[in-house]
């Protein structure tokens, strides 16, 4: 998951540069929301780890 969200951070840069604004902004927000979704399930597994010890 921590892939897509680089993979949509580099679109994002890439088209800014460009100047394509409204695909960049749309890949940085997808980029933004699959990296908060992979911070959260990280969050979980950490716990449920030191749950089972």
């Amino acid at each position: 998951m921590l892939y897509w969200a680089l993979t949509f951070f580099i679109i994002a840069i890439i088209a800014g540069v460009l100047g394509f604004g409204g695909i960049a902004s749309a890949s940085a927000g997808i980029a933004q929301i699959i990296f908060i979704i992979f911070l959260v399930l990280f969050m979980v597994a950490l716990v449920a780890r030191a749950a089972r010890r």
